[in-house]
């Protein structure tokens, strides 16, 4: 038994905050009150701070950068009072594998670094429950993951059989509790993927009330008509829908705009969000740097052309220029001696080879203040988008309470809904993202604007500001 005493209960439902004491019994929380004489095994005295539930970051790369594994204790988002965070984004996650293989996530870590004991969803479910967790881990299924499992790295339409086996196997990932589908569509193995085929996929999430999650077509030339796309799908199959990482790329302001506005007058009150980050910089493949005529086959094939200099001589004339510390190495698996370095137009094109393309960049490539400015819009979801990389992985969260403390008439109520049931409800994850009788105990404690303490499950787990080394985190299933 844990109580929690003299608090402001900040509920997530967006209705004010209240002065209470909470009860946690077990996982749950078990009552709401007062309890001045009421007994427990562990008593955390809240002295006025505010009590609000875990918060869940809707688009993290914990699971593409493995970390979930080589570093299951997540201590970085637990630090920022992060309970919940959602992977398989990008056309690309962990399960189902037809054949065992994680080739879909080779562009953002080695993949050898686990063994892989399922295949199908139900499967990785299982394995999970298993291994300890220091956050609770829900995930789509990516699309990337299981084309390239039907029909390998082949850059073609799909059979009417091959379409029906991916539906199928759509379906039963859902039944096994995948929180909805992704899609990829800026990488090169689903770059050309037909809008119909996308469409048909989507259209089996309706039934489930999953969510369909894109990485869009084109975030630069193209954006409005890459958002255009998404919206005439979100239309057509009435799947709610979701933007990854939704950003004002610098010299694409004028197309953000264009694209915003769009969103804005289409879908502005229906089930259609995004989600971003506060900062100026991206973390990309550093793949995604060649042109796109060079971007073909697999990352063999690429590496294959850039290796003669004919090819290299043709990628270097089409690079752009790069500022200083604009281009910095965040990760390169197997060669980690790389990491930090930075690059200009003949050392990226040196990198790439060097990394065999598996190089992760960090690309000071967003205009903050548009981000900053987007990220309080009514359509917008918190989304680190890191798995331990840069400041992301450890200041999301708390940087976006300092703007808020910073935002006139912007109501700490009102952004702790949009970083807790918002999201939960969004996901169809249940009985989380609110402090509520019966839910599950995902807490955390803010004392003089600093996260003293975070509870996971009705276990603590960063006491008085320290993480205390228990894995008290579960995988969340849909619905």
């Amino acid at each position: 038994m844990l109580l929690i005493k003299n608090v402001k209960v900040i509920d997530g439902t967006g209705a004010e905050a209240y002065a209470s004491d909470v009860l946690v019994s077990g996982n749950r929380i078990s009552a709401i009150g007062n309890f001045p004489n009421r007994k427990a095994d562990q008593v955390i005295e809240g002295l006025g701070g505010y009590l609000m539930p875990g918060f869940i970051d809707v688009n993290t790369d914990a699971d593409h950068q493995l970390t979930l594994f080589t570093n299951p204790h997540q201590e970085n988002f637990l630090k920022q009072g992060v309970t919940t965070i959602i992977g398989g984004h990008c056309g690309s996650s962990l399960a189902p594998l037809l054949y065992g293989s994680l080739e879909s996530i080779r562009k953002w870590a080695d993949p050898n670094q686990i063994n892989v004991n399922w295949h199908s969803f139900r499967e990785f479910v299982t394995t999970m429950k298993k291994r300890p967790l220091g956050v609770n881990f829900g995930s789509l299924v990516g699309h990337s993951t299981i084309r390239r499992a039907i029909i390998g790295e082949d850059a073609r339409d799909l059979t009417k059989q091959e379409l029906e086996i991916f539906t199928q196997i759509i379906k039963e990932s859902l039944e096994e509790g995948a929180l909805g589908f992704s899609t990829g569509l800026s990488y090169v193995h689903s770059r050309q993927t037909p809008y119909n085929e996308i469409k048909q996929l989507v259209s089996v999430l309706r039934p489930y009330k999953a969510v369909y999650s894109t990485h869009l077509r084109d975030e630069k030339e193209d954006l409005f008509a890459a958002v255009n796309e998404t919206i005439t799908l979100f239309q057509e199959t009435g799947v709610r829908t979701v933007i990854s990482h939704f950003r004002p790329l610098i010299k694409y302001e004028k197309n953000f705009e264009a694209a915003f506005n769009l969103i804005d007058k289409t879908v502005g009150k229906m089930d259609f969000f995004y989600n971003l980050y506060p900062f100026d910089t991206s973390i990309v493949p550093i793949y995604t740097f060649l042109p796109l005529w060079a971007q073909k086959g697999g990352l063999h094939d690429m590496l294959s052309s850039l290796s003669t200099a004919a090819t290299r001589a043709r990628v270097m004339k089409e690079l752009p220029t790069f500022k200083k510390g604009e281009l910095i190495i965040a990760s390169a698996p197997g060669n980690e001696h790389m990491i930090g370095k930075q690059l200009g137009k003949k050392d990226l094109i040196k990198a790439m080879l060097d990394s065999g393309l598996k190089a992760q960049v960090f690309h000071k490539n967003i205009n903050e203040k548009k981000a900053i400015e987007l990220l309080f819009a009514h359509k917008s979801l918190v989304g680190s988008n890191s798995g331990g990389l840069g400041e992301r992985s450890t200041k999301t969260f708390p940087k976006f309470f300092e703007l808020v403390e910073a935002r006139e008439n912007y109501p700490i109520e009102k952004a702790v809904q949009k970083i807790t049931s918002l999201p939960a409800e969004k996901f169809n994850i249940l009985e989380r993202g609110r402090i509520a009788e019966g839910y599950f105990a995902d807490l955390s404690l803010v004392l003089n604007n600093q996260i003293k303490y975070v509870i996971v499950n009705g276990q603590v787990v960063i006491d008085k500001g320290e993480y205390n080394q228990v894995t008290a985190g579960t995988i969340v299933t849909r619905g």
